[in-house]
């Protein structure tokens, strides 16, 4: 066990699901410096999204800065603290886009996908490419779909999200044409 810990590098790209799997104390620490991550007492949650989310994304949804999260991790486990750690993101989703006045021709409740068990990315996904120029596709999640996003950004779709309480998130995808 003390091998895993040597070889694992806690870094803003590290998943979730490896860290707690070296480190199943810092479960605590995390619940502790962001709330939300409470979230992942679900074994389902823990099983699936900690297995593909890194501690970049963990934190935008934590609503943390990165580097204090990081930092804060490695100091627990007796690594010593990594500068220059960027936050590319505040975790604001800014303000409400243009694009989003548009009808939206598709919505998805993944909530009962996610406490299955599953992961929506391949229901998803499809889905936005069949979407035509200008059209608004919404999913609604538990929590911020931040691994989902990134995807969907990088086969450029725009994206916003906006948080309904603490455990309803409304994302909206748009291929916008201009």
């Amino acid at each position: 066990m003390n091998e895993k810990r040597i070889n694992l590098n806690i870094t803003p790209e590290t998943k979730v699901g490896a860290l707690l799997d070296s480190y199943p104390e810092l479960e605590a620490l995390l619940i502790k410096l962001a709330p939300p991550f409470a979230k992942l007492r679900n074994p389902i949650l823990r099983k699936t999204v900690a297995k593909v989310t890194p501690l970049r994304q963990a934190a935008k949804v934590g609503g943390i800065n990165i580097a204090e999260l990081v930092n804060a991790l490695r100091k627990e486990v007796g690594l010593s603290e990594s500068a220059g750690i960027s936050d590319d993101s505040n975790g604001a989703p800014g303000p409400r886009p243009d694009w989003l006045t548009n009808q939206i021709a598709e919505s998805l409740d993944a909530c009962p996908i996610i406490e299955s068990g599953e992961q929506p990315i391949g229901i998803v996904m499809p889905r936005l490419r069949r979407l035509s120029d200008n059209q608004v596709f919404e999913l609604i999640t538990p929590f911020e779909p931040a691994p989902l996003m990134d995807k969907a950004k990088e086969q450029g779709f725009s994206v916003w999200f906006e948080k309904m309480g603490d455990s309803l998130v409304k994302t909206y995808f748009c291929r916008v044409r201009k």
